[in-house]
């Protein structure tokens, strides 16, 4: 499993994955009333197809998403895709 990472400031942020330095993964996302956090974009290089690099993404959202005690709005049809079938992870939208 690839290590994500996060870039954050006070209104916007970005996980991402590098592989050998680069990255090859980024989910973007915005706050919204110190509340909710808007995942509006997420892109994998095609050559990481079916790594799950997407669904890692998802996974440590949703785990910052607790932590800080927000809420996820899925604008992005990957992401609402993960959680339509990960209902784990629904007590967050």
């Amino acid at each position: 499993m690839s290590e994500v990472k996060l870039n954050v400031n006070d209104k916007t942020g970005y996980f991402y994955i590098e592989v050998n330095g680069k990255a090859e993964a980024k989910m973007t996302f915005v706050f919204e009333d110190g509340t909710k956090m808007i995942i509006d974009h997420t892109e994998v290089h095609p050559k990481n197809k079916g790594k799950a690099f997407g669904k890692q993404m998802v996974t440590k959202a949703v785990e910052y998403a607790r932590e800080k005690e927000l809420k996820i709005i899925p604008q992005c049809s990957f992401v609402k895709s993960v959680f339509d079938k990960v209902p784990e992870f629904r007590d967050i939208l």
